[in-house]
Order: C-alpha cells, then structure tokens, then sequence
C-alpha cells in the first residue's frame, strides 16, 4: 500500500491558493480534471484542494495537535513562523514540546508544521 494524496475541502480556491502557495510556498501542478480545486506535489504525495460549499470546522479540542490534520515538515520553521505571525495567521506551538506548530488555512483545516533537518 502506498499513501498517494490527502484532500482539503475549501470554500474559496483563490483563498486558500494564497495560503498554501503564497504563505507555505508550495507550487501548484497540473490537475487534469474539470471541477474546481488546485493540487501540490511534496515528493511522493500530493495535497488536492477541492471546492466545496461549505466545509466543517474540525477543531473539536483547544489543542490543535489533537483534531484532525495532515503535518508537512520544513527546513526553516522559525523563518515560516515569522511569516505566518506578519500575516496574522493564528498558530499553535505543539504541546509535546516538539519543534513544531499549528496552522489553520483559511478554511480551518489544520496543518502540524515540523521541524526537519
């Protein structure tokens, strides 16, 4: 078995394109279907965004790291940090103590960002 992509829902494509390429600088690729959405390729995997009507906040627990999300692990956390706080971006560091933090894109989906070497 071999994990292949994992689907956002978002309400606003454009939004959330500034999101993910503008403040995570991830860079879209060809999507060959019809229906709105952007997808990302990171190595092996792919991030999709499909437009939906409405999407369901899925912050049942005060901690981020407890609800449901997908984690990506970057190579200069502080530096994006930094990004996200100038952007008014809310975020949460993990409460493992790990050198990682909580992001919500626009539509509330949760991101765990990771330190990587």
């Amino acid at each position: 078995m071999v994990f292949l992509h994992v689907a956002i829902n978002v309400t606003d494509v454009e939004r959330a394109a500034a999101f993910y390429e503008g403040l995570l600088g991830l860079t879209p690729v060809d999507r060959p279907l019809k229906f709105p959405g952007r997808w990302y390729q990171l190595g092996t995997i792919q991030i999709h965004l499909i437009r939906a009507e409405k999407v369901v906040d899925p912050c049942q627990d005060q901690r981020w790291g407890r609800n449901p999300h997908f984690a990506l692990g970057v190579t200069d956390l502080a530096s994006l940090e930094q990004r996200l706080m100038a952007a008014q971006i809310p975020l949460q560091r993990s409460a493992s103590g790990r050198t990682a933090i909580f992001v919500a894109d626009p539509d509330g989906n949760l991101i765990e960002l990771s330190q990587v070497s």
